[in-house]
Protein backbone atom coordinates (compact mmCIF):
# COMPACT_ATOMS: atom_id res chain seq x y z
CA UNK A 1 0.00 0.00 0.00
CA UNK A 2 1.32 3.39 -0.91
CA UNK A 3 -0.87 5.10 1.69
CA UNK A 4 -1.94 8.72 1.71
CA UNK A 5 1.50 10.21 2.33
CA UNK A 6 1.66 11.61 -1.19
CA UNK A 7 -1.41 13.81 -0.89
CA UNK A 8 -1.52 17.41 0.28
CA UNK A 9 0.20 20.60 -0.78
CA UNK A 10 3.64 19.90 0.67
CA UNK A 11 4.38 16.94 -1.59
CA UNK A 12 1.89 17.42 -4.39
CA UNK A 13 1.88 14.95 -7.26
CA UNK A 14 3.02 15.95 -10.74
CA UNK A 15 0.91 15.21 -13.82
CA UNK A 16 2.60 14.69 -17.20
CA UNK A 17 0.56 14.49 -20.41
CA UNK A 18 2.48 13.79 -23.62
CA UNK A 19 1.07 14.53 -27.07
CA UNK A 20 2.44 14.93 -30.58
CA UNK A 21 1.85 18.68 -30.46
CA UNK A 22 3.01 19.44 -26.92
CA UNK A 23 4.14 18.06 -23.57
CA UNK A 24 1.99 19.30 -20.67
CA UNK A 25 3.19 19.23 -17.07
CA UNK A 26 1.93 20.63 -13.78
CA UNK A 27 0.74 19.96 -10.26
CA UNK A 28 -2.24 17.78 -9.38
CA UNK A 29 -5.24 19.73 -8.16
CA UNK A 30 -4.65 22.73 -10.42
CA UNK A 31 -6.97 23.80 -13.25
CA UNK A 32 -4.40 23.87 -16.05
CA UNK A 33 -0.83 22.69 -16.63
CA UNK A 34 2.02 24.81 -15.36
CA UNK A 35 3.88 24.39 -18.64
CA UNK A 36 3.01 23.45 -22.21
CA UNK A 37 6.20 22.67 -24.16
CA UNK A 38 6.34 21.69 -27.87
CA UNK A 39 7.10 18.00 -28.30
CA UNK A 40 9.57 18.89 -31.04
CA UNK A 41 13.23 19.19 -30.08
CA UNK A 42 15.84 21.06 -32.07
CA UNK A 43 19.41 19.82 -32.36
CA UNK A 44 22.63 21.02 -33.97
CA UNK A 45 25.36 18.44 -34.48
CA UNK A 46 28.19 20.99 -34.54
CA UNK A 47 27.50 23.85 -32.10
CA UNK A 48 30.06 26.05 -33.83
CA UNK A 49 27.78 26.12 -36.89
CA UNK A 50 25.10 27.97 -34.91
CA UNK A 51 27.14 31.17 -34.61
CA UNK A 52 25.67 32.58 -37.81
CA UNK A 53 22.16 33.24 -36.55
CA UNK A 54 19.83 36.05 -35.57
CA UNK A 55 20.89 38.30 -32.68
CA UNK A 56 17.61 37.56 -30.95
CA UNK A 57 18.87 34.05 -30.20
CA UNK A 58 21.08 35.34 -27.41
CA UNK A 59 18.17 36.07 -25.11
CA UNK A 60 16.90 32.49 -25.49
CA UNK A 61 20.36 31.08 -24.78
CA UNK A 62 20.51 33.23 -21.65
CA UNK A 63 17.43 31.40 -20.38
CA UNK A 64 19.41 28.14 -20.52
CA UNK A 65 16.91 26.44 -22.81
CA UNK A 66 19.71 24.49 -24.48
CA UNK A 67 21.51 21.33 -23.41
CA UNK A 68 25.03 21.07 -24.82
CA UNK A 69 27.09 17.95 -25.29
CA UNK A 70 30.39 17.31 -27.00
CA UNK A 71 28.66 16.15 -30.17
CA UNK A 72 25.17 17.64 -30.20
CA UNK A 73 23.39 20.72 -28.91
CA UNK A 74 19.68 20.42 -28.02
CA UNK A 75 17.18 23.27 -28.13
CA UNK A 76 13.77 23.30 -26.41
CA UNK A 77 10.67 25.49 -26.02
CA UNK A 78 8.73 27.58 -28.52
CA UNK A 79 11.14 30.57 -28.68
CA UNK A 80 14.12 28.28 -29.11
CA UNK A 81 12.84 26.06 -31.91
CA UNK A 82 11.15 28.92 -33.77
CA UNK A 83 14.32 31.00 -33.85
CA UNK A 84 16.15 30.56 -37.20
CA UNK A 85 19.42 28.75 -36.52
CA UNK A 86 21.90 27.35 -39.01
CA UNK A 87 21.84 23.56 -39.37
CA UNK A 88 19.16 23.08 -36.69
CA UNK A 89 17.08 19.98 -37.32
CA UNK A 90 13.75 19.34 -35.59
CA UNK A 91 12.65 15.93 -34.40
CA UNK A 92 10.37 14.31 -31.83
CA UNK A 93 10.60 11.41 -29.40
CA UNK A 94 7.10 10.13 -30.25
CA UNK A 95 5.76 7.75 -32.87
CA UNK A 96 2.10 6.75 -33.13
CA UNK A 97 1.43 8.35 -29.75
CA UNK A 98 4.07 6.24 -27.98
CA UNK A 99 7.60 7.09 -26.83
CA UNK A 100 10.00 5.92 -29.53
CA UNK A 101 13.28 7.73 -28.83
CA UNK A 102 14.06 7.34 -25.12
CA UNK A 103 17.24 9.43 -25.15
CA UNK A 104 15.36 12.44 -26.50
CA UNK A 105 12.52 11.81 -24.08
CA UNK A 106 14.92 11.85 -21.14
CA UNK A 107 16.39 15.14 -22.31
CA UNK A 108 12.90 16.62 -22.53
CA UNK A 109 12.09 15.43 -19.00
CA UNK A 110 15.37 16.87 -17.71
CA UNK A 111 14.51 20.20 -19.30
CA UNK A 112 10.99 20.29 -17.83
CA UNK A 113 12.16 19.35 -14.34
CA UNK A 114 15.03 21.86 -14.34
CA UNK A 115 13.69 24.85 -16.26
CA UNK A 116 9.90 24.74 -15.92
CA UNK A 117 9.05 22.94 -12.67
CA UNK A 118 12.30 23.78 -10.85
CA UNK A 119 11.91 21.17 -8.15
CA UNK A 120 13.45 18.04 -6.68
CA UNK A 121 12.00 15.07 -8.60
CA UNK A 122 12.55 12.71 -5.66
CA UNK A 123 9.94 14.54 -3.55
CA UNK A 124 6.96 14.33 -5.91
CA UNK A 125 5.01 11.29 -7.16
CA UNK A 126 4.26 11.31 -10.89
CA UNK A 127 1.13 10.43 -12.83
CA UNK A 128 1.73 9.94 -16.56
CA UNK A 129 -0.85 9.74 -19.34
CA UNK A 130 -0.32 7.21 -22.11
CA UNK A 131 -1.84 6.26 -25.44
CA UNK A 132 -4.66 3.74 -25.07
CA UNK A 133 -2.73 1.32 -27.30
CA UNK A 134 0.62 1.73 -25.51
CA UNK A 135 2.81 -1.41 -25.51
CA UNK A 136 3.59 -3.20 -22.25
CA UNK A 137 7.34 -2.92 -22.83
CA UNK A 138 7.10 0.87 -23.12
CA UNK A 139 4.96 1.12 -19.98
CA UNK A 140 7.49 -0.84 -17.99
CA UNK A 141 10.42 1.10 -19.39
CA UNK A 142 8.79 4.42 -18.41
CA UNK A 143 8.18 3.10 -14.90
CA UNK A 144 11.78 1.96 -14.64
CA UNK A 145 13.08 5.32 -15.92
CA UNK A 146 11.08 7.36 -13.43
CA UNK A 147 12.12 5.27 -10.42
CA UNK A 148 15.75 4.63 -11.38
CA UNK A 149 16.80 8.00 -12.84
CA UNK A 150 14.49 10.48 -11.12
CA UNK A 151 14.08 8.50 -7.88
CA UNK A 152 10.41 9.49 -7.55
CA UNK A 153 8.50 8.23 -4.47
CA UNK A 154 5.50 6.86 -6.41
CA UNK A 155 4.28 6.40 -9.99
CA UNK A 156 1.06 5.78 -11.87
CA UNK A 157 0.13 5.40 -15.53
CA UNK A 158 -3.34 6.06 -16.98
CA UNK A 159 -4.81 5.85 -20.47
CA UNK A 160 -5.40 9.35 -21.85
CA UNK A 161 -8.96 8.43 -22.92
CA UNK A 162 -9.80 7.49 -19.33
CA UNK A 163 -8.41 10.80 -18.10
CA UNK A 164 -10.40 12.74 -20.71
CA UNK A 165 -13.55 10.98 -19.54
CA UNK A 166 -12.76 11.79 -15.88
CA UNK A 167 -12.18 15.43 -16.81
CA UNK A 168 -15.74 15.54 -18.12
CA UNK A 169 -17.23 13.81 -15.09
CA UNK A 170 -17.68 10.44 -16.77
CA UNK A 171 -16.38 6.96 -16.01
CA UNK A 172 -18.11 5.48 -19.08
CA UNK A 173 -18.21 6.90 -22.60
CA UNK A 174 -16.52 6.87 -25.97
CA UNK A 175 -13.74 9.44 -26.29
CA UNK A 176 -13.20 10.99 -29.71
CA UNK A 177 -9.68 12.41 -29.52
CA UNK A 178 -8.57 14.30 -32.64
CA UNK A 179 -5.08 15.70 -32.19
CA UNK A 180 -2.16 16.57 -34.40
CA UNK A 181 -1.05 13.14 -35.56
CA UNK A 182 -4.20 11.03 -35.56
CA UNK A 183 -7.81 10.70 -34.47
CA UNK A 184 -9.00 7.87 -32.25
CA UNK A 185 -12.30 6.66 -30.84
CA UNK A 186 -11.72 4.90 -27.53
CA UNK A 187 -14.61 3.35 -25.55
CA UNK A 188 -14.22 3.56 -21.77
CA UNK A 189 -16.38 1.50 -19.40
CA UNK A 190 -16.20 2.08 -15.63
CA UNK A 191 -12.74 3.61 -16.00
CA UNK A 192 -11.33 0.82 -18.17
CA UNK A 193 -10.55 1.00 -21.87
CA UNK A 194 -12.21 -1.60 -24.10
CA UNK A 195 -9.06 -2.41 -26.07
CA UNK A 196 -10.61 -4.45 -28.88
CA UNK A 197 -12.92 -1.57 -29.85
CA UNK A 198 -10.30 1.16 -30.33
CA UNK A 199 -10.53 2.73 -33.80
CA UNK A 200 -7.79 4.98 -35.23
CA UNK A 201 -7.80 7.27 -38.25
CA UNK A 202 -5.04 9.38 -39.88
CA UNK A 203 -7.54 12.20 -40.45
CA UNK A 204 -6.30 14.71 -37.87
CA UNK A 205 -4.50 18.04 -37.57
CA UNK A 206 -1.57 17.18 -39.84
CA UNK A 207 -4.00 15.87 -42.45
CA UNK A 208 -5.89 19.19 -42.53
CA UNK A 209 -2.56 21.03 -42.70
CA UNK A 210 -1.57 18.94 -45.74
CA UNK A 211 -4.95 19.65 -47.34
CA UNK A 212 -4.30 23.37 -46.86
CA UNK A 213 -0.80 23.02 -48.30
CA UNK A 214 -2.18 21.27 -51.39
CA UNK A 215 -4.77 24.03 -51.79
CA UNK A 216 -2.09 26.73 -51.61
CA UNK A 217 0.06 24.88 -54.15
CA UNK A 218 -2.87 24.62 -56.56
CA UNK A 219 -3.51 28.37 -56.17
CA UNK A 220 0.22 29.23 -56.44
CA UNK A 221 0.12 30.89 -53.01
CA UNK A 222 3.52 31.14 -51.35
CA UNK A 223 3.57 30.48 -47.60
CA UNK A 224 6.32 32.49 -45.91
CA UNK A 225 6.88 32.21 -42.13
CA UNK A 226 6.54 35.51 -40.32
CA UNK A 227 10.10 35.36 -38.94
CA UNK A 228 11.53 35.50 -42.48
CA UNK A 229 9.84 38.81 -43.31
CA UNK A 230 11.42 42.23 -42.71
CA UNK A 231 8.68 44.32 -44.36
CA UNK A 232 5.70 43.98 -46.66
CA UNK A 233 3.55 46.20 -48.85
CA UNK A 234 -0.21 46.47 -48.85
CA UNK A 235 -1.58 44.84 -52.00
CA UNK A 236 -5.08 44.40 -53.39
CA UNK A 237 -6.86 41.09 -53.07
CA UNK A 238 -5.38 38.42 -55.32
CA UNK A 239 -2.32 40.49 -56.30
CA UNK A 240 1.13 38.95 -55.83
CA UNK A 241 2.70 39.68 -52.45
CA UNK A 242 5.51 42.22 -52.26
CA UNK A 243 7.75 41.64 -49.28
CA UNK A 244 11.38 41.92 -48.17
CA UNK A 245 13.39 39.14 -46.56
CA UNK A 246 15.11 39.81 -43.27
CA UNK A 247 18.77 40.62 -43.83
CA UNK A 248 20.05 39.03 -40.59
CA UNK A 249 18.36 35.67 -41.12
CA UNK A 250 20.54 32.61 -40.48
CA UNK A 251 22.10 30.72 -43.36
CA UNK A 252 21.75 26.98 -43.97
CA UNK A 253 18.26 26.65 -42.53
CA UNK A 254 17.18 23.00 -42.62
CA UNK A 255 14.19 21.53 -44.42
CA UNK A 256 12.70 20.22 -41.16
CA UNK A 257 12.78 23.71 -39.62
CA UNK A 258 11.27 25.35 -42.73
CA UNK A 259 8.50 22.74 -42.85
CA UNK A 260 7.73 23.31 -39.18
CA UNK A 261 7.48 27.08 -39.59
CA UNK A 262 5.27 26.71 -42.66
CA UNK A 263 3.05 24.34 -40.68
CA UNK A 264 2.82 26.89 -37.85
CA UNK A 265 1.78 29.56 -40.36
CA UNK A 266 -0.91 27.26 -41.73
CA UNK A 267 -2.13 26.60 -38.18
CA UNK A 268 -3.14 30.24 -37.95
CA UNK A 269 -4.95 29.96 -41.28
CA UNK A 270 -6.82 26.87 -40.07
CA UNK A 271 -7.92 28.55 -36.86
CA UNK A 272 -8.93 31.83 -38.55
CA UNK A 273 -10.46 30.82 -41.87
CA UNK A 274 -11.58 27.19 -41.98
CA UNK A 275 -15.07 26.03 -41.02
CA UNK A 276 -16.83 22.70 -41.16
CA UNK A 277 -20.21 22.83 -42.92
CA UNK A 278 -23.32 21.99 -40.89
CA UNK A 279 -24.24 19.24 -43.36
CA UNK A 280 -22.66 17.48 -46.32
CA UNK A 281 -20.73 19.96 -48.45
CA UNK A 282 -22.34 21.29 -51.62
CA UNK A 283 -20.62 24.05 -53.53
CA UNK A 284 -23.80 25.98 -54.34
CA UNK A 285 -24.78 26.21 -50.69
CA UNK A 286 -21.22 26.98 -49.52
CA UNK A 287 -20.92 29.89 -51.95
CA UNK A 288 -23.96 31.56 -50.37
CA UNK A 289 -22.23 31.65 -46.97
CA UNK A 290 -20.41 34.81 -45.79
CA UNK A 291 -16.82 35.04 -46.99
CA UNK A 292 -13.79 35.33 -44.72
CA UNK A 293 -10.96 37.72 -45.50
CA UNK A 294 -7.52 36.41 -44.65
CA UNK A 295 -4.09 38.02 -44.96
CA UNK A 296 -0.91 35.95 -44.99
CA UNK A 297 2.28 37.09 -43.21
CA UNK A 298 3.84 38.23 -46.50
CA UNK A 299 0.91 40.55 -47.29
CA UNK A 300 -0.96 38.38 -49.80
CA UNK A 301 -4.66 38.47 -48.98
CA UNK A 302 -7.79 36.78 -50.26
CA UNK A 303 -11.49 36.25 -49.58
CA UNK A 304 -12.56 32.64 -49.01
CA UNK A 305 -16.09 31.36 -49.47
CA UNK A 306 -16.71 27.75 -50.54
CA UNK A 307 -13.07 26.73 -50.24
CA UNK A 308 -12.95 27.30 -46.51
CA UNK A 309 -15.69 24.67 -46.12
CA UNK A 310 -14.25 22.28 -48.71
CA UNK A 311 -10.80 21.88 -47.11
CA UNK A 312 -11.93 20.41 -43.74
CA UNK A 313 -14.89 18.54 -45.29
CA UNK A 314 -12.67 15.48 -45.80
CA UNK A 315 -12.66 14.94 -42.02
CA UNK A 316 -16.29 13.87 -42.30
CA UNK A 317 -16.70 12.92 -45.97
CA UNK A 318 -13.68 10.87 -47.02
CA UNK A 319 -14.79 10.83 -50.68
CA UNK A 320 -13.36 14.36 -50.85
CA UNK A 321 -9.82 12.98 -50.46
CA UNK A 322 -7.87 12.30 -53.66
CA UNK A 323 -6.55 8.75 -53.91
CA UNK A 324 -8.44 7.60 -50.83
CA UNK A 325 -8.39 4.01 -49.65
CA UNK A 326 -11.53 2.30 -48.43
CA UNK A 327 -10.06 1.76 -44.93
CA UNK A 328 -10.08 5.44 -43.95
CA UNK A 329 -13.12 6.51 -41.93
CA UNK A 330 -14.45 9.96 -41.09
CA UNK A 331 -15.13 11.37 -37.63
CA UNK A 332 -18.68 10.09 -37.13
CA UNK A 333 -17.83 6.75 -38.73
CA UNK A 334 -15.04 5.90 -36.29
CA UNK A 335 -17.30 6.70 -33.33
CA UNK A 336 -20.11 4.43 -34.53
CA UNK A 337 -17.65 1.71 -35.59
CA UNK A 338 -15.99 1.78 -32.16
CA UNK A 339 -19.32 1.48 -30.35
CA UNK A 340 -20.36 -1.30 -32.72
CA UNK A 341 -17.34 -3.38 -31.63
CA UNK A 342 -18.43 -3.28 -27.98
CA UNK A 343 -20.82 -5.67 -26.24
CA UNK A 344 -24.52 -4.97 -26.63
CA UNK A 345 -25.07 -4.25 -22.94
CA UNK A 346 -22.64 -1.28 -22.90
CA UNK A 347 -23.55 0.32 -26.23
CA UNK A 348 -26.43 2.30 -24.76
CA UNK A 349 -24.21 3.98 -22.15
CA UNK A 350 -21.55 4.71 -24.78
CA UNK A 351 -24.06 6.36 -27.14
CA UNK A 352 -25.20 8.50 -24.22
CA UNK A 353 -21.70 9.80 -23.51
CA UNK A 354 -19.65 10.74 -26.60
CA UNK A 355 -16.79 12.96 -25.38
CA UNK A 356 -14.93 15.28 -27.74
CA UNK A 357 -11.31 16.26 -27.07
CA UNK A 358 -8.16 17.26 -28.93
CA UNK A 359 -6.88 20.42 -30.63
CA UNK A 360 -8.13 19.46 -34.09
CA UNK A 361 -11.74 19.55 -32.83
CA UNK A 362 -11.36 23.32 -32.31
CA UNK A 363 -11.94 23.96 -36.03
CA UNK A 364 -15.05 26.09 -36.29
CA UNK A 365 -18.20 24.00 -36.80
CA UNK A 366 -16.51 20.67 -35.99
CA UNK A 367 -18.72 19.71 -33.05
CA UNK A 368 -21.93 20.93 -34.73
CA UNK A 369 -21.29 18.71 -37.74
CA UNK A 370 -20.30 15.76 -35.56
CA UNK A 371 -23.46 16.16 -33.52
CA UNK A 372 -25.61 16.27 -36.65
CA UNK A 373 -23.96 13.20 -38.21
CA UNK A 374 -24.08 11.11 -35.04
CA UNK A 375 -27.72 12.01 -34.45
CA UNK A 376 -28.63 10.45 -37.79
CA UNK A 377 -26.39 7.39 -37.21
CA UNK A 378 -27.56 6.57 -33.68
CA UNK A 379 -30.27 3.87 -33.51
CA UNK A 380 -33.68 5.19 -32.47
CA UNK A 381 -33.66 2.88 -29.44
CA UNK A 382 -30.49 4.51 -28.06
CA UNK A 383 -30.23 7.76 -26.11
CA UNK A 384 -27.49 9.89 -27.68
CA UNK A 385 -25.55 12.73 -26.09
CA UNK A 386 -22.45 14.62 -27.23
CA UNK A 387 -20.31 16.01 -24.40
CA UNK A 388 -18.25 19.06 -25.35
CA UNK A 389 -16.03 20.85 -22.78
CA UNK A 390 -17.17 24.43 -22.28
CA UNK A 391 -13.79 26.05 -23.00
CA UNK A 392 -11.10 25.49 -25.61
CA UNK A 393 -8.45 24.91 -22.92
CA UNK A 394 -10.55 22.14 -21.36
CA UNK A 395 -10.85 20.46 -24.74
CA UNK A 396 -7.14 20.87 -25.50
CA UNK A 397 -5.93 19.78 -22.05
CA UNK A 398 -8.64 17.24 -21.19
CA UNK A 399 -6.22 14.40 -20.46
CA UNK A 400 -4.04 16.56 -18.22
CA UNK A 401 -7.05 17.95 -16.35
CA UNK A 402 -8.35 14.41 -15.79
CA UNK A 403 -4.96 13.43 -14.39
CA UNK A 404 -4.94 16.51 -12.16
CA UNK A 405 -8.33 15.54 -10.74
CA UNK A 406 -7.43 11.87 -10.27
CA UNK A 407 -4.05 12.40 -8.60
CA UNK A 408 -5.50 14.87 -6.09
CA UNK A 409 -8.27 12.57 -4.83
CA UNK A 410 -7.77 11.16 -1.33
CA UNK A 411 -9.27 7.85 -2.46
CA UNK A 412 -6.60 7.55 -5.17
CA UNK A 413 -3.57 7.79 -2.87
CA UNK A 414 -3.53 4.05 -2.15
CA UNK A 415 -3.38 3.29 -5.89
CA UNK A 416 0.17 4.54 -6.48
CA UNK A 417 2.98 2.16 -7.37
CA UNK A 418 5.32 3.08 -4.52
CA UNK A 419 9.11 3.10 -4.57
CA UNK A 420 9.09 0.23 -2.09
CA UNK A 421 6.77 -1.86 -4.26
CA UNK A 422 8.97 -1.20 -7.28
CA UNK A 423 12.11 -2.27 -5.44
CA UNK A 424 10.44 -5.42 -4.16
CA UNK A 425 8.43 -6.51 -7.21
CA UNK A 426 10.14 -4.74 -10.13
CA UNK A 427 8.79 -2.82 -13.11
CA UNK A 428 6.07 -5.42 -13.69
CA UNK A 429 4.10 -3.69 -10.95
CA UNK A 430 2.97 -1.05 -13.45
CA UNK A 431 1.13 -3.68 -15.47
CA UNK A 432 -0.53 -5.10 -12.36
CA UNK A 433 -1.62 -1.85 -10.69
CA UNK A 434 -2.16 0.46 -13.68
CA UNK A 435 -4.99 -0.84 -15.92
Amino acid sequence: MSGGIYGGDEMGALVFDVGHHSFRAGFAGEDCPKTDVPSLIGYIDDPSESNNKMDIDSQYDANANNINSSQRRYIFDTPGIKSPRSHMELTTFLKDGMIDNWDLFEKMLDHIYQKHLNLDASLHPVLFSEASWNARSKREKLCELMFEKYNIPAFFLVKNAVLAAFANGRATGVVLDSGQNQTSAVPVHDGYVIQQAIIQSPLAGDFVTNQCQQYFNDKNIEIVPYCMIASKEIVKEGEPARWTKRANIADNLTKSWRNYMIKETIHDFKASALQVADSAYTKDVAETMPSIHYEFPNGYNMDLTADRFLIPEALFDTTQIKGITSTVMGMSQIVTASIGLCDLEVRSSLHGSVIVTGGNTLISGFTDRLNRDLTTKTPASMRYKLIIPSSTSERRYASWIGGSILASLNSFQQMWVSKQEYEEEGKGQVERKCP
